[in-house]
C-alpha cells in the first residue's frame, strides 16, 4: 500500500549535457586549488545559526552571501585541452557566489600566445520551476497520485499555475494536482547544472595546456577562537593562563575546495564599493610530503600593513561546512593580573558641546564592578605571536570535580606582539560601588562650577583586592582637581583614575573635587 504524506516532485532527466561545448574545463586530478579568506565579521559577530544553513530556506546567492561577512580569493589551476585559433573555454564547478567581475584567465604554457577576447558567466541553473517554465506547450509525462495508486498521463504542458494543466494525446485537459514524478525527454537548451564561467579564448598553438583561474568569491569568512583557561594564584589580583587559539572557517560559497592551499589575511583590508581587481598570486597545489610536513601548522608573517597566516599542509573545505584548525599550539603558565574597575557613571560619557551646569546631571549611580583578565602579548611570558581579532572564552578548573567551568567571554581586535590583551569577564559579585555627589555650586556669570563626588567601594570578600576607579570629568573641557583624599592618574583630557586596595571585609571612601570653568 502507498501511504503519502508529502507531495514531493521529482525530475528525471535523460540527457543533461546538452548544449556544453567541446572543452569543458572540469575538475580533474591534476587540479591545485589556493585559497586566501578574507574575513570582515566583527569579532564574535556570527551567531551559531550562520554555522550551518538553515533547512527550508530558499535564499537567493546575494541572501546568502550577506548571511557571511568575508570573501576569498580562489587560484585555481587545471589543465584544458585548447584548438589552435579562436575557441571556447567552459569552466565549471566555480562558485555559486563568485563575483563575475573579478575573474581573470591566464595560460601558463603559452601566456603571450593565449589571451580571452570575451568571457561570460552563465548562472542560470537548472531548476524544478526552471524546467517547468521552459516546458510550457512541450511534452512531459507525470504520474499523478490517485489515493493508494499512481496514475500516469503523457500530454502537452499548458500551464503550471494551481497544479500541472496537460493537454492528453486524445485532447482533453487533464488539471494534476498531486504528482509524484515529472520526466522530460531532455535538459532545454540554455540551462545548466552548475555556475560556469565561459570564455572566448584565441591561442596560437593547440593541445595540452596549464591554465590558472583567479576569482573572488562571497560567503567565505575565517575568525580566531581562543580558549583559555584561568587557574588563580594565592594573590586574588593575580594567576596563570593556559591559551590555545584556533581558526574557525565558514564556506557556504558554494563550491568545495579539495587539498586546497590555505592563506588567511589578518588586517583591516579597505574595499571599494565594486571591487575590479584581486590579488594575484602563484598558488598551487603541495605536492608528496613527509609526516612533518603533512601535520605542519599555520605560519605567520608580515604582508604589506597585514599579517598573512599560511598553513604548511593542504586542507579540504567542503561547501557547506565550518572548519577548525589550530593557529598555535597552546601557551602554557601566561601569567595576568585580576583587573577591578569602576565605573560609577550609570551611562556612559557623551560630549555635548557646552558646559552642563544642570546639578542632576550625571549623578544616577552604577554599582557593579566590572572584572577584566589583562596580560601581555609578549615572547618572555610564552606569547608574543600577533594575534588576529576573534572571540575568547575562559574557563576555570572546578577542583571538586577537575571539570571546567565557564566564566566569561569577550572579543579582542588585531593585537601586535608586545601590547596588552584585556579580557572583559563581567561584573564581580563580591565587590560593590556607590558614586553621590555631596556638593554642587555654579555661577553662571563667572562661568565656573563646582563639584564634589564622593565613591564608596566595599569589599566583600576574604582577600583584599585592588580597584580601579574609573571618573569622567564631563561637564566641560576646562577642568583642575583642586582636593581629592587619594591621588589620580589623568588617562585623557576628560578622564581620570583612582587605584586603591580594598581590604578583607573593608570599605574604602573616595573624595575629590573637580573645578570647571570656560
Amino acid at each position: 500500500m502507498l501511504h503519502v504524506r508529502h507531495f514531493v516532485l521529482t525530475v528525471l532527466i535523460s540527457l543533461i549535457t546538452a548544449g556544453i561545448g567541446p572543452a569543458v574545463a572540469r575538475a580533474a586530478e591534476d587540479e591545485a586549488t589556493a585559497l586566501t579568506i578574507y574575513s570582515t565579521a566583527r569579532p564574535g559577530a556570527i551567531s551559531p545559526e550562520l554555522y550551518r544553513p538553515v533547512l527550508g530556506q530558499n535564499l537567493n546567492p546575494a541572501q546568502l552571501s550577506g548571511r557571511i561577512p568575508g570573501y576569498a580569493i580562489v587560484k585555481q589551476e587545471r589543465t584544458i585541452r585548447l584548438d589552435q585559433g579562436r575557441g571556447v573555454i567552459r569552466f565549471a564547478d566555480v562558485a555559486a557566489h563568485i563575483d563575475p567581475t573579478t575573474v581573470s584567465f591566464a595560460s601558463l604554457t603559452d601566456p603571450q600566445g593565449t589571451r580571452v577576447l570575451e568571457q561570460n558567466f552563465e548562472f542560470d541553473l537548472v531548476s524544478t520551476e526552471k524546467l517547468m517554465t521552459r516546458y510550457i506547450d512541450h511534452a512531459i509525462t507525470v504520474d499523478q497520485i490517485q489515493g493508494n495508486r499512481i496514475e500516469t498521463f503523457t500530454g502537452t504542458l499548458l500551464s503550471t499555475a494551481g497544479g500541472l494543466v496537460l493537454k492528453t494525446d486524445d485532447g482533453a485537459v487533464q488539471v494534476i494536482r498531486n504528482y509524484a514524478n515529472v520526466r522530460f525527454a531532455e535538459l532545454p537548451g540554455g540551462l545548466i547544472t552548475r555556475p560556469t564561467l565561459v570564455w572566448d579564448v584565441a591561442s596560437n598553438r593547440g593541445g595540452q595546456q596549464k591554465t590558472r583561474v583567479t576569482y573572488e568569491t562571497k560567503a567565505v569568512t575565517w575568525w580566531a577562537d581562543y580558549n583559555i583557561v584561568f587557574t588563580p594564584d594565592d594573590d586574588a589580583n593575580k594567576g596563570l593562563l593556559d591559551i590555545g587559539a584556533w581558526v574557525s572557517i565558514i564556506n557556504q560559497s558554494g563550491a568545495t575546495y579539495k587539498d586546497a592551499k590555505l592563506k588567511l589575511i589578518a588586517g583591516d583590508v579597505n574595499r571599494a564599493p565594486h571591487p575590479r581587481r584581486v590579488i594575484r598570486d602563484e598558488g598551487g597545489r603541495l605536492g608528496m610530503a613527509a609526516l612533518a610536513e603533512s601535520n605542519a601548522g599555520f605560519q605567520e608573517k608580515s604582508f604589506f600593513e597585514y599579517h598573512l597566516y599560511t598553513l604548511g599542509r593542504p586542507t579540504t573545505l567542503p561547501e557547506n561546512s565550518t572548519k577548525q584548525i589550530e593557529l598555535f599550539p597552546a601557551a602554557r603558565n601566561v601569567p595576568c593580573e585580576k583587573v577591578l574597575v569602576y565605573y560609577g557613571l550609570a551611562s556612559p560619557y557623551r560630549n555635548y558641546g557646552r558646559p552642563m551646569t544642570d546639578r542632576n546631571f550625571g549623578v544616577q549611580s552604577n554599582k557593579k564592578v566590572d572584572t577584566y583578565l589583562r596580560f601581555k602579548n609578549a615572547k618572555e611570558i610564552g606569547m608574543g605571536m600577533p594575534l588576529p581579532s576573534g572571540r575568547i572564552r575562559v574557563s576555570q578548573r572546578d577542583q571538586a570535580d577537575d571539570t571546567l567551568e565557564f566564566i566569561g567571554e569577550d572579543v579582542i581586535d588585531h593585537t601586535p606582539k608586545d601590547e596588552e590583551v584585556l579580557i572583559k569577564m563581567g561584573s564581580a559579585f563580591d565587590v560593590v560601588g556607590e558614586r553621590k555627589q555631596i556638593d554642587f555650586a555654579t555661577h553662571v556669570t563667572r562661568q565656573w562650577i563646582d563639584e564634589t563626588i564622593e565613591i564608596k567601594l566595599r569589599n566583600h570578600k576574604k582577600q583584599a583586592v585592588k580597584v580601579i576607579v574609573k571618573e569622567n570629568l564631563y561637564r566641560w573641557t576646562n577642568w583642575e582637581i583642586t582636593e581629592s583624599t587619594h591621588k589620580h592618574e589623568k588617562i585623557d583630557s576628560r578622564t581620570i583614575h583612582f587605584t586603591v586596595n580594598v581590604r578583607a571585609d573593608g570599605e574604602v571612601k573616595i573624595r575629590y573635587k573637580v573645578h570647571y570653568s570656560w
